[in-house]
């Protein structure tokens, strides 16, 4: 049986006892970085073997992996932070574990794209996730006019837009974003759960002001809707 465990994004006690309960009775623990699992585990009292899996060795340690749970081992997949295979690997595994008939069990628990929306004050009951934008400059152009094409072609659907970015990134993304979209209002989240919490509703061009002025730190998370720019009290 392999288990996706979804583990806490940034305060340690935001996990399932379910969760709890698998850990302590797996054989071995799959994760992209040990340091982070192991200090999760270490906080739990619970000591796993560690199976390192990221995008750099995915093609190596897939087959040894559905060996393992050939064998009857019980592992379990965890991300750094949240919801295993969003913005993370896993895919790949997934489907070999399909291909192969493999049990799979998926548990639910903290997602940062669920308590972003949540507490963005931004419609909730339709929302778009489009994790990371390209790297390139090119591709990420591209991509944000395809988008904006795509939510503007029925004003019946009206999605907000939920995206990830790293600190070095934020600027860049943001001017792109404006670029495309206008100057509108926008909400950025930073640090959730975490004692450093932050969460900024204003203009997108108040918030690449605000990044010019103060190094930007942590990992973000930015919302937006398009239909929503007149309506004050979200905002």
């Amino acid at each position: 049986m392999l288990y996706i465990l979804p583990t806490p994004i940034g305060n340690l006690k935001d996990i399932t006892l379910r969760t709890i309960e698998i850990l302590e009775s797996i054989d071995a623990v799959i994760c992209e970085d040990s340091r982070r699992t192991g200090l999760l585990l270490s906080h739990y009292k619970i000591k796993k073997d560690l199976i390192i899996f990221n995008d750099y060795n995915e093609f190596r340690i897939v087959p040894q992996i559905i060996q393992r749970l050939k064998l009857n081992q019980n592992l379990a997949l965890v991300s750094d932070a949240g919801s295993p295979l969003i913005s993370d690997p896993g895919y790949k595994l997934i489907r070999e574990c399909i291909s192969q008939d493999i049990s799979l069990a998926s548990l639910p628990g903290p997602s940062s794209v669920i308590t972003a929306l949540t507490i963005s004050g931004l419609p909730p009951d339709k929302f778009m996730f489009i994790g990371y934008l390209p790297r390139k400059s090119g591709h990420r152009d591209i991509f944000l006019k395809s988008l904006n094409k795509l939510i503007t072609i029925d004003e019946k659907i009206h999605p907000t837009i939920i995206l990830f970015e790293a600190p070095h990134k934020i600027k860049t993304t943001l001017q792109e974003i404006k670029n495309i979209f206008g100057d509108i209002n926008i909400v950025i989240c930073r640090e959730l759960t975490k004692v450093y919490e932050e969460t900024r509703r204003e203009k997108i061009s108040q918030s690449i002001n605000h990044y010019i002025k103060n190094t930007p730190k942590g990992e973000f998370i930015i919302l937006f809707n398009i239909y929503t720019q007149n309506i004050n009290i979200i905002i």
